[in-house]
């Protein structure tokens, strides 16, 4: 095994995922060698009136090797459109920002696709 390899595996164990989809995709992300990060920046969406956060948007990954984040849900409904408005939120206030969301159908066709272990409860 690589050192590479070694590494990316040790990093995996030691972080802490909110959700068994997010350590898929670091699995699939690992296995073609993209570098990432684990939530490394939180966005400040909206401040109240004396200029502090009341509102901010953590992505669930960064790729520093392509300048994209990515935020992975597979929340009801409901939670994924509070999350596409953040998002929206977020491409308003930093156009400069690439993020791509990943839904739990694409999380599912990516569980099929590469044989990982299905998820099985919500994201928060």
């Amino acid at each position: 095994m690589t050192k590479d390899r070694t590494r990316r595996r040790a990093r995996r164990r030691v972080t802490v995922f909110a959700h068994d989809s997010e350590r898929h995709v670091a699995e699939l992300l690992d296995f073609y060698g993209v570098r990432w990060e684990y939530e490394p920046v939180q966005f400040v969406l909206d401040w109240d009136d004396r200029g502090r956060p009341t509102r901010a948007f953590r992505p669930d990954f960064y790729l520093p090797d392509h300048e994209c984040f990515i935020e992975v849900t597979t929340l009801n409904q409901r939670l994924v459109t509070r999350k596409n408005a953040k998002v929206r939120r977020l491409k308003e206030l930093y156009p400069e920002i690439t993020v791509k969301l990943l839904y739990q159908r694409d999380i599912l066709a990516l569980d099929a696709k590469y044989h990982l272990e299905p998820s099985s409860s919500p994201a928060a």
